[in-house]
């Protein structure tokens, strides 16, 4: 089976401007922020629970091999 190319994720991140912002933008851009964080997180650990689950599916038993 062929696995679809997936786009490679960004790894740079290019930080605002944030002079000519007031302080309500500025939480706004913090809500945001903190909201795009808070998914990454979740990202992560589905796939710490799925490579988990696929490690202990792939197990040994003790005393095997």
């Amino acid at each position: 089976m062929i696995e679809e190319e997936r786009p490679r994720p960004v790894t740079g991140f290019t930080p605002a401007v944030l002079d000519s912002w007031g302080v309500a933008e500025l939480r706004d851009y913090i809500a945001r922020l903190q909201a795009e964080i808070a998914r990454a997180e979740a990202a992560i650990a589905t796939r710490e629970a799925h490579r988990g689950a696929v490690d202990a599916l792939f197990r040994r038993p003790p005393g095997a091999g």
